[in-house]
């Protein structure tokens, strides 16, 4: 079953927060998501080029009307700097998933030809198993899934989706030390 698969089809919208780089944080955006009784899909946090700072990543099950609500609450917590929802931008997204399939010597050669069809790599190797790292959209993943389904999927972790706005359109913090417009760093060239 994909993660696009299930009981319920509504749409899915992407929403980016910068928050303040604490313990607590993604506890209090993911709560404030259940209180909406928003479905998040995929949360993904890391810390931002400053080191003060994190960047959030969240897919979530809701349509436009909910991701106003959700976005607009964000904004209203204290450790958020900025929420913006992105799903009508143009954005680049990717997902990342490390996969364990079954692999014996008969079917290690096929494996290794499937794996490469769809960009993946070989970062493990065992006498009865292969792990696989493979990043990309939702949908390659997913088709990745599939055709190594019939092989034994052992194991698998994914990371969920990160998504960032396409050329110009950059989404930064206000007011923090290090952000730089795009034509002051194209100029500066």
């Amino acid at each position: 079953m994909s993660f696009r698969e299930g009981k319920r089809e509504e749409p899915m919208q992407t929403l980016i927060a910068y928050v303040e780089n604490k313990p607590g944080v993604l506890n209090r955006v993911s709560a404030l998501a259940r209180r909406l009784a928003i479905n998040i899909v995929f949360i993904a946090a890391a810390p931002t080029e400053n080191e003060e700072v994190a960047r959030m990543t969240i897919v979530a099950h809701t349509d436009e009307q909910g991701a106003h609500r959700l976005e607009a609450s964000l904004e209203k917590l204290v450790d958020v700097l900025l929420a913006e929802n992105i799903s009508e931008r143009s954005v680049l997204e990717r997902d990342l998933a490390l996969i364990k399939v079954a692999a014996d010597q008969k079917s290690r050669p096929h494996l290794m030809e499937l794996i490469k069809v769809f960009r993946g790599r070989v970062v493990d190797v065992a006498p009865e198993s292969l792990i696989v790292e493979v990043s990309g959209t939702v949908d390659k993943i997913d088709g990745l899934l599939e055709v190594l389904r019939p092989y034994g999927v052992l194991e698998m972790a994914r990371t969920g989706r990160i998504a960032m706005t396409r050329g110009g359109d950059l989404l930064q913090p206000p007011g923090q030390p290090g952000s730089i417009k795009l034509e002051s760093a194209v100029s500066s060239k």
